[in-house]
Parts: structure tokens; C-alpha cells; sequence
């Protein structure tokens, strides 16, 4: 099961590293949103864009929801970034959004820089 998350993971770096050479820095996060979707779907990837999302309290209760730019295959958050660097805040967001969605894994990647940027994060439920 974790040989399939890292190679599902190494196949959205990839992916991610070909539109940022096509492309590089300079546009908004949405323009690599949308480029990216589409060629991980080529790959035969369930790609959802915008995938609204639960936030639960801990007795389970739904809190209310926000949307991840990009969750691959069910379980998988993707979130993007065009900024010159990832920083805390973007962690932050990113490892929220995996505790409140109960979801496990999760990649944040910045097209914004001259040099992708890809950070591979697990929440592990303990």
C-alpha cells in the first residue's frame, strides 16, 4: 500500500517537473491547476480539482469544508502554490488540511520559483 502511495507520489513529480519546464514561473497557481489536472487524468488518474472536503471535530461532527486544489485517486491531497518559495504557512495549510480531511497523505508544490518545489508530507492516524 505505501509502495503505491510513493509511486503514485513520484508520477505527479514527474508530472509537475514536465509542465514546469513547459511553462515555468510566472503564472498563477490556477494556470498550473489546470494544466496539471489534465495530464495526470492522460495518465489514467482520477483527478478531482477543487474537491470540497470535510473538516470534522473530533466526536466526528462536520464543521464545515474547504476545497483542495487537487486530490488524486481518492486519497491523495495536492495542494499548489505560485509564490518564490514554499513557506510555514503553506506546511500549515497543507498538514490542516490532511488532519481535518482524515486523509493521510499529501504533496505541496510551488511552480512559482525558477526550481519546482515538491514536499511529500504523512499524517500518520495515532
Amino acid at each position: 500500500m505505501h509502495d503505491e502511495i510513493f509511486a503514485l507520489c513520484d508520477c505527479i513529480r514527474e508530472t509537475a517537473f514536465s509542465l514546469h519546464c513547459h511553462l515555468r514561473h510566472g503564472h498563477l497557481e490556477r494556470v498550473y491547476e489546470s494544466g496539471l489536472a489534465p495530464r495526470l487524468r492522460k495518465q489514467s488518474l482520477t483527478v478531482n480539482q477543487q474537491h470540497p472536503l470535510a473538516v470534522f471535530d473530533e466526536d466526528g461532527s462536520t464543521l464545515g469544508e474547504f476545497h483542495a486544489d487537487l486530490v488524486v485517486v481518492h486519497r491523495l491531497i495536492v495542494e499548489l502554490k505560485a509564490g518564490r518559495a514554499l513557506a510555514d504557512e503553506h506546511v500549515a495549510q497543507l498538514i490542516g488540511y490532511l488532519r481535518a480531511s482524515r486523509l493521510e497523505h499529501g504533496l505541496l508544490i510551488n511552480f512559482g520559483s525558477p526550481k519546482l518545489e515538491v514536499k511529500k508530507f504523512v499524517l500518520s492516524a495515532r
